[in-house]
């Protein structure tokens, strides 16, 4: 099986605490892999040195196939785009303003895929509409476009349906079937939220207290999958 994204016993040490644990991860390429745990399992930890805004204290990790170590590694993040924590957009923009200076910080100076970026998620008539004065669904729509910009390959996302309503909850849902069936797109994406991961995810990683307890493909989890998630969220998985 090829995989577009593995880490191999990363942990990460604060003073006091230990936020990853020897944490091992395996994304096959072509999957939507649902990173499930609750908060402060360590789901925004990883995410956050996978994508180079924190070192680890142990351990390494690969994008497709580059090891963190090599200098190989920035052309392959490259290939990733991420939303982490909260969507990295201007407020005092328009959505068409945001992606023209993504564009430019790419170095992109074909302008024309702008529109076809904000029609596929869903922000094609926004016009001048400033972002402070979007919803929430559509600033994390927005949160997508910017990190498409780049054409990634792989997509990493940090709770995107956090505080959502349950229409923006389908129309994140609808974006994200779109980018991974018609673009190809890896998406890996973290979520305490059982139900709606269920909807989407191919592969499973369930995290608890910084470790990888155990990752599983969709179609073998079956009806085991709901009483992982209670057993996850219950502080009981079996040691």
């Amino acid at each position: 099986m090829e995989y577009v994204l593995t880490a191999k016993n990363l942990s990460k040490d604060y003073k006091g605490f230990r936020a990853l644990d020897n944490l091992s991860l395996h994304v096959p390429k072509g999957a939507v892999y649902g990173l499930v745990g609750k908060n402060g399992a360590g789901k925004t930890t990883l995410i956050r040195i996978l994508c180079a805004l924190q070192e680890p204290s142990a351990g390494e990790y690969t994008i497709f196939g580059v090891d963190s170590g090599d200098r190989g590694i920035l052309q392959a993040r490259g290939r990733m785009g991420a939303v982490v924590e909260a969507p990295a957009v201007y407020q005092e923009l328009t959505a068409e303003e945001n992606l023209r200076i993504q564009y430019k910080v790419l170095g992109r100076r074909d302008l024309e895929g702008i529109s076809g970026l904000l029609e596929l998620v869903g922000l094609e008539n926004t016009g001048r509409k400033k972002v402070k004065n979007f919803s929430l669904g559509m600033r994390q729509r927005l949160g997508i476009a910017v990190a498409l910009a780049g054409e990634p390959e792989l997509l990493i996302l940090d709770e995107p349906v956090n505080g959502l309503d349950p229409q923006g909850i389908i129309e994140m849902r609808r974006l994200l079937q779109k980018l991974n069936r018609e673009k190809g797109v890896t998406i890996l994406i973290s979520s305490h939220i059982l139900d709606e991961l269920s909807k989407l995810a191919t592969h499973y990683g369930f995290i608890d207290k910084g470790r990888m307890v155990e990752e599983m493909e969709a179609a073998d989890m079956g009806e085991e999958l709901e009483k992982h998630y209670m057993k996850l969220m219950g502080g009981d998985w079996d040691e």
